[in-house]
Order: structure tokens, then sequence, then C-alpha cells
């Protein structure tokens, strides 16, 4: 096992290569262009394949080529690039194609600008295409994290013939942190009967498709997805319980907010106040089942997002309005500050009072 210092824009290449991908079709664009300029040096030195696409559009239309003929692939852009790529992830979603798409998130909406931000979420998690589909999204918060997730997200892509996607701040992409490295193994990708990769004579016919002409066919079809979603909402949830033992107020947490809050978890301790922190890992699947447990017992919750108030939407829908669910968020590139984050929290648990 070695240590050695990365950004996690590296990481990210590093652990998609580690985790048996081989083809990398993107564009770039701040905060992520670090990523494929990583994979531009990494993916021939694994017999891979690195193109950069025209546009975001492009990469995305690739990146179905490749999963139809059973490649584990992978995309990467930023907000504006992400939305670019809403067509091709509903395709995607829509032909059960396994991929994997990571969001370095920036400032919005419009060009808005380089600088960390979590303002991607809904898009993310409600589906930011058209038609009735659902992305598994997974939430790191650290460069070690990173790596670790790039691994599931392959996994889970391929276990559910899903689309995954990797949600991230720009801090995370930018940051550099050590990481624990094992000894390289080249993963392979796993054999995918359903594959287009030519019809052998006498075999079945594969077909890659998300049209349905006969209305009762594309129901069905409809059908057959939801059902896969309910199991990966019911099977998938991950996330990471700090101080909730005896917490009385919760604070709901991602990414670099959470980082930040777990500080703002300890200093609240430290002043006699008890405070604890979720962090989904998963977002979709979000976590309902700790929020199921933790509702019980605790009396309120705090949303802190790098947003105007997108996950404190699947906060509040968690808790089913038996608690009060409240929201501190910073926009534009702002990151919340623990000290801001702790006046907040000793307010709401004085009720009300500054």
């Amino acid at each position: 096992m070695a240590k050695v210092l990365m950004k996690g824009n590296e990481a990210l290449g590093e652990g998609a290569v580690r985790a048996g991908c081989r083809y990398f079709f993107g564009y770039p664009i701040t905060p992520q262009s670090e990523l494929p300029h990583y994979l531009a040096k990494r993916m021939p030195q694994v017999g891979g394949v690195y193109l950069q696409s025209e546009s975001e559009t492009a990469a995305a239309n690739m990146v179905y080529g490749a999963a139809g003929a059973g490649a584990r692939v992978m995309t990467s852009s930023s907000g504006p690039g992400i939305t670019l790529m809403q067509e091709g992830l509903s395709y995607l979603a829509g032909a059960e194609l396994p991929c994997v798409v990571v969001n370095m998130i920036r400032g919005g909406p419009g060009l808005g600008n380089i600088a960390p931000a979590q303002s991607d979420y809904l898009q993310a998690v409600k589906g930011g295409g058209h038609g009735d589909y659902r992305l598994i999204v997974l939430a790191p918060a650290s460069v070690q994290e990173i790596i670790d997730l790039m691994q599931d997200a392959f996994d889970l892509a391929d276990k559910y013939r899903n689309p995954v996607m990797l949600l991230a701040d720009g801090i995370l992409g930018q940051m550099m942190e050590p990481v624990e490295l094992s000894e390289e193994v080249l993963v392979q990708a796993p054999e995918k009967a359903w594959a287009a990769t030519g019809r052998k004579k006498g075999g079945p016919r594969r077909l890659i498709n998300s049209l349905y002409i006969v209305p009762e066919e594309c129901e069905k079809h409809n059908i057959e997805l939801a059902q896969k979603y309910a199991v990966i909402a019911k099977e998938e949830q991950r996330w990471e319980e700090y101080q909730l033992d005896n917490a009385k107020l919760v604070i709901v947490a991602f990414g670099t907010c959470a980082r930040i809050c777990k500080a703002v978890v300890d200093r609240a301790r430290q002043e006699g106040l008890a405070v604890g922190l979720i962090r989904p890992i998963s977002v979709w699947p979000f976590p309902n089942d700790v929020f199921a447990r933790v509702r019980e017992t605790a009396e309120q919750f705090l949303s802190v997002e790098m947003n105007m108030g997108q996950m404190v939407e699947d906060v509040r829908l968690a808790v089913e309005g038996r608690k009060p669910v409240h929201f501190y968020g910073r926009v534009g590139g702002m990151i919340p500050v623990a000290r801001d984050v702790l006046a907040e929290v000793k307010k709401l648990y004085n009720g009300g009072a500054v």
C-alpha cells in the first residue's frame, strides 16, 4: 500500500483506470480539466482510449456507443457541459447502458463562474433530461473517497445497467490530499451477454434501443425501469453518521460542506450542544433509512449546502414532516464558514434567539 499526494481530478482518473475503465470521451472545462489531462496520458499506458470530443453533446453519444459494446466507459464535465449531456443521459438510461459521468460542480446558473458549488444537485438526482429515469448519484467528500467510489460507481453501473454520476463540488477536484493506493491490478470489464458486439451465426440478436413506438410497449418498459429503480432505492443507500447517538439537532450535508460541518459538530459538542451529522454518500438513492431512525429522537434538522436549498427538499421528504427542517446555504461559489454555521446551529438550538 503506497501513500501518494494527488489532486482530486487526478484521483478521479486513476480511480477510473483501476476500476477497469478503458474509454474516456470528454471536453475540458474548469474545474475538472485536470481529469481529461490526466487520462490523456494514463489511458494509453493501459491500452485504453482517450478521445477529446468536439462537444459535450458528442461525448455523451460516444459514451452511448462504447457502453452499448460492453466497455467500461466514462465522461466528465461541469455545469454547462453536463447540461448539454442531458439528452444523451436520458438515452443511456432508457437503453439501460452502464457508464460513469463525473460532474465537478461550478457556480451557476448560466456561465456563472469557476468557483465550487453544489447547485447541480436537483439536476443530478431528479433527472435533468426527458422522461422517467434515474441516475445513481454518489457524492464523495475526500480525495481518498473519490478513488474508492470510482470502483463502486463502475460496479453499480454494471450491476444495474444504469448510468452512475459522481457528483462533487469544485473544491474536491482542485484540492490535494494524501491517498492510499493499493498495488495496481488492472481490472477487466465483466462479460456482458447483452452487449452489441456482433451477432454470431445462430446466436441471439442483440439490440440496444430506447425507442418504443407502441405506447403499450413504452409503458411496459417504463414500469420495468421503475421496478429496477425501486430495488436500487432499497438496496444501495449509503451514508456516514457522526455523533448521532443523542443528537437533538442533526446537520445534513454532503461533499465539502460535510467536512466543514464535522468541525461544527465538534465545536458544538465542546459547548455542550447535542449536535450530530448525517452525510449522504448516495444522494440518489437518498439515505431515507437513517432518517427514519433519527427523526424519532432528533428535535430538528439543518441542511447545509452550497446552493439556494436543493437537498433540503429530500431531507424534508425523508423526515416526513415529523420534525422541523431548516436550511443554511452559500451560493455563487461562496463556501460556508464553520463559525457561521455554528452561529446558525446555536440560534436554532436556542429556539431562534440570537
